[in-house]
């Protein structure tokens, strides 16, 4: 039985690092994968378990085949080592740490993937941003306006996805775009991060089950 991809996505300052390093011990404990990025080097890298390269060492791995995935975003790149293929293929699902830009382009290469997007309030999120100090206000704003405008594959928007404390639901069809409702991989779970983290972790592990049953 072939594994399915997990793609957990959501904006800088979402806490998808806090999120992967806390939910590691008990998805690895069900034969869940974790993909390893390999990042061009940045700050930006710093908090995840990525491997730092320089852009010339990138374009060569990148063109040596090397990657499963591969997509550039806010200066930097970013690659998902091709041994994802041989995890799927013996039957263990993966989770790696993806771009909401880069969805479509996976969905394509794996059409049953789990999309997951790791929202977070927004005066929440400014907080988290502003802590950081990584950016000025003037940047932390136009990320904001990026993650309010972002709309995932199939035409609905983050509003028209629903989560619940219990998991996910798909989106709903009465609202989706004329003329087809989209297949039934497209579909997205929307995971929300504004409170304590271990409620999130739990939250995850729940849907995750949920979806292994739905298999």
């Amino acid at each position: 039985m072939q594994g399915r991809l997990i793609y957990l996505m959501g904006p800088s300052g979402s806490g998808k690092d806090s999120l992967l390093q806390a939910a590691r011990a008990p998805l690895e404990a069900h034969g869940c994968r974790f993909a390893r990025r390999v990042i061009t080097r940045s700050a930006e890298s710093v908090g995840e378990d990525a491997l730092g390269v320089t852009p010339a060492e990138f374009e060569r791995l990148e063109g040596e085949g090397a990657f499963a995935l591969s997509w550039r975003a806010n200066g930097l790149a970013y690659g998902i080592p091709r041994e994802i293929d041989d995890w799927l293929s013996a039957g263990q699902d993966v989770l790696i740490n993806g771009s909401r830009g880069h969805l479509e382009a996976a969905r394509q290469r794996y059409p049953q993937l789990l999309a997951i997007l790791l929202q977070v309030d927004e005066a929440v999120l400014r907080q988290r941003l502003l802590a950081r100090g990584r950016e000025t206000p003037e940047q932390i704003e136009q990320r904001l306006a990026r993650s309010r405008s972002f709309t995932p594959v199939g035409g609905a928007s983050a509003a028209t996805v629903a989560a619940t404390t219990a998991g996910m639901q798909e989106v709903e069809r009465s609202r989706m775009p004329e003329p087809k409702a989209p297949p039934t991989g497209e579909c997205l779970a929307i995971l929300d991060n504004s409170g304590p983290l271990q409620q999130t972790v739990s939250r995850l592990l729940h849907l995750l089950d949920e979806a292994r049953q739905c298999a």
